[in-house]
C-alpha cells in the first residue's frame, strides 16, 4: 500500500535540510582552510589541524605595508625582527608579496643575496594565492615564543676549520605561532598554527666611525625544518 503523501513530503524536506546543512559546513570549512593554509600553497602545512580562535596578539586592524628592519648589531634582536618581517603581511595594505620580500632583501648579506631571495619566496604567498587571499581580506602575523642558538650550530662552530664560517656568523632558531585573520562571507575568522625555522645571519664588528656593528641576513631554513 502506498504511504500517505504527507509523511513522504516531510521526509523529503528533512533530507533536503540535512543536505543543505552539510553543504554549509563544507563551505565554511573550505573558507577557514583557505585562511589557514593559503590558496595555491602546495608546501606541506600542519595547519590542517590549526585552531580557529581569537588571537590575544592581534595587531592593529589598520592595514599596514612592509616596514624597514631596524639597523642593529644585536644578533638576537635582528633575528627576531627578521622573523616578524617574514610573517607579517596584509593583503589590504596595497603592497604585494614582492614588497614584503624587499624589506628582507634590503638587509641581505651580498654573499648570499640570490639564495636568500629564493628562501624568502618560499615563505610568502605566490601572486595567485595572494589574489585569492585578498578576497578574504587576509592578514598574517607572528607571535614569537623562543629565539635561541640551536645546539647544532654550537657544534658546527666548535668543529669548523679556521675561516670556514664567516666572522660574526650566528644562527637563531625561532619557535612561535603564525596567525591569520580574514572575512569568510560576512563573518570574521581567525586561525593559527605553530611554526619553527632558523635564521642565519652575520654581525660585522663596528667600523671605526660607528659605535656598533650591523647585522645582515644570510639564509633561512626550510619552514618547520630548523636546526635543533
Amino acid at each position: 500500500m502506498d504511504q500517505p503523501a504527507e509523511p513522504r513530503r516531510h521526509r523529503r524536506l528533512l533530507i533536503a535540510a540535512i543536505a543543505g546543512g552539510l553543504a554549509l559546513l563544507v563551505a565554511v570549512g573550505v573558507g577557514i582552510y583557505g585562511l589557514v593554509r593559503g590558496p595555491g600553497d602546495t608546501r606541506p602545512d600542519p595547519a590542517r589541524s590549526g585552531t580557529v580562535a581569537t588571537s590575544p596578539a592581534a595587531p592593529s586592524s589598520t592595514p599596514a605595508g612592509p616596514a624597514r628592519l631596524p639597523a642593529t648589531g644585536d644578533a638576537e634582536a635582528f633575528a627576531r625582527a627578521v622573523a616578524e618581517a617574514l610573517f607579517t603581511w596584509d593583503t589590504l595594505s596595497g603592497a604585494a608579496p614582492a614588497d614584503y620580500a624587499q624589506v628582507l632583501a634590503d638587509v641581505a648579506d651580498t654573499s648570499e643575496a640570490g639564495a636568500l631571495a629564493s628562501d624568502v619566496r618560499a615563505y610568502l604567498p605566490t601572486a595567485e594565492a595572494w589574489a585569492q587571499l585578498t578576497t578574504y581580506q587576509t592578514r598574517q602575523w607572528l607571535t614569537i615564543d623562543t629565539a635561541a642558538v640551536p645546539e647544532a650550530w654550537t657544534t658546527a662552530e666548535a668543529q669548523a676549520a679556521p675561516g670556514q664560517l664567516p666572522q660574526g656568523a650566528a644562527a637563531y632558531t625561532i619557535t612561535g605561532t603564525r596567525h591569520r585573520s580574514g572575512i569568510w562571507g560576512t563573518e570574521p575568522v581567525e586561525a593559527s598554527r605553530p611554526v619553527s625555522f632558523t635564521v642565519f645571519l652575520v654581525c660585522a664588528p663596528p667600523a671605526p666611525e660607528f659605535r656598533v656593528g650591523l647585522c645582515r641576513l644570510l639564509r633561512l631554513s626550510e619552514l618547520d625544518n630548523p636546526l635543533r
